[in-house]
């Protein structure tokens, strides 16, 4: 039988929001918490993300979440000595119509708030910028000039070995095979251990809803793949000696930022498509799914119009990969109401961009007992415990393929 453990929490998980999550506990005082990795940290979706990290999100009510995740990577770097790579590109959003320049300038009360540099730039301004862009058409851009991406790799190694020297304990190839309430506490069982905690924090990605089927939980996190395309070198790249900020364009809808001396684009696709919904293979781990360039077409011809040197690089590699999605496209961050003393921390399809920021709210929460601010958006308790499958799949699609829409951007949902 196992050796038992008693511990304050047990983070399962071992991706930059588990690792996150980890840090921001030793960080508030805790002293006896363990994290659970089934295989690798990153393993999952951490270790083939592009590692973008932005102060423009999605929904303004988690802009704080994006600008203290760069924070929280930076600050666990310093901490730790572990480097994170980060590249202080800036980013562009580009509005294609006047209603889209109008979301963005119906922001910059957001950014004073914060006090962080936003600022609305001309096709004059955005040309100097990204010189490789064509401009023409466009109405203007959000510009973020302290953002950019770091390695995903790196940053959660760098949180993991900060939360170690304030005494957190990280064990990988330890899979949780059994969690379950015990009393006032619970009970998390491994090959070697069984932890008796007053705190469980599911961060486990993709994962999350099968494992907590045998709670009698169904949450609405499933796989989407997500196509990913780097370029050959760009030799106008090469030319140049700064490099230029990421393009966030609701026209393609896409991302695209420079990788080397060449491009890697994220894809939001029309129609996108899942993986794995009636259950992850027990073997899956740091792999990648057959990507369909064939889907992607009409998207990477949008991205070549906006910028014309992406197309004329050509293809080098595209990956395909897992993607955990809510039907809203927002992660499940808070308590499990119906079962005290267990979070969630998973369903980020922005896992990087807000990982570090997330953690330090639920964190926070879990050692006051409320949250900072309220930010109900996010909170499991949004949805009902028994949303049929297709319901929850048609509307992640229908959010999926919305990409950088301005409806996602200014409104909430």
């Amino acid at each position: 039988m196992p050796n038992t453990d008693r511990v304050k929490a047990v983070v399962v998980g071992g991706g930059i929001v588990g690792a996150s999550m980890l840090y921001w506990l030793t960080r508030l005082g805790w002293k006896d918490v363990v994290l659970l990795e089934r295989r690798n940290l990153t393993s999952g979706s951490t270790w083939h993300a592009a590692g973008n990290v932005t102060f423009f999100g999605h929904y303004t009510a988690i802009t704080d979440l994006y600008v203290n995740s760069i924070k929280t990577y930076q600050a666990a770097s310093s901490e730790s000595g572990q480097e994170i790579d980060f590249h202080q590109t800036g980013s562009l959003r580009l509005a294609n119509t006047e209603q889209e320049l109008a979301a963005y300038k119906e922001l910059e009360p957001v950014y004073e708030r914060i006090d962080a540099d936003y600022h609305i730039v001309g096709a004059d301004e955005i040309a100097k910028l990204h010189p490789l862009l064509d401009t023409r058409g466009l109405f203007g851009a959000a510009h973020t000039p302290g953002d950019g991406h770091v390695d995903p790799t790196s940053a959660t190694h760098a949180l993991a070995r900060a939360a170690r020297l304030r005494g957190a304990e990280v064990k990988t190839h330890s899979p949780a095979h059994k969690i379950r309430p015990l009393g006032v506490r619970w009970q998390v069982e491994t090959d070697e251990r069984t932890y008796l905690a007053d705190h469980v924090v599911i961060a486990t990605s993709f994962w999350a809803r099968e494992m907590l089927m045998p709670l009698g939980l169904h949450i609405p996190v499933y796989p989407v793949q997500h196509h990913e395309v780097r370029t050959d070198v760009v030799p106008e790249l090469e030319a140049l000696n700064f490099e230029v900020p990421a393009v966030r364009d609701p026209f393609a809808p896409s991302n695209t930022r420079q990788e080397g001396m060449g491009f890697l684009c994220g894809v939001y696709e029309s129609d996108p498509q899942f993986w794995a919904t009636d259950g992850i293979p027990a073997d899956f781990g740091e792999e990648l799914l057959v990507p369909d360039i064939g889907r992607l077409e009409e998207h990477l011809m949008r991205v070549t119009k906006r910028i014309p040197a992406f197309g004329e690089a050509g293809i080098k590699t595209v990956n395909n990969g897992p993607m955990a999605y809510t039907p809203d496209g927002l992660p499940m961050l808070g308590p499990v109401n119906s079962l005290p003393g267990l979070w969630l921390a998973t369903g980020f399809n922005i896992g990087i961009g807000t990982g570090g920021g997330s953690a330090e709210y639920l964190a926070k929460w879990m050692n006051t007992g409320s949250p900072t601010h309220d930010l109900s958006i996010v909170y499991p308790s949004r949805y009902a415990n028994d949303i049929p499958r297709q319901r929850a799949l048609a509307s992640i699609r229908s959010t999926y393929a919305r990409g950088y829409a301005v409806p996602s951007i200014a409104s909430q949902p």
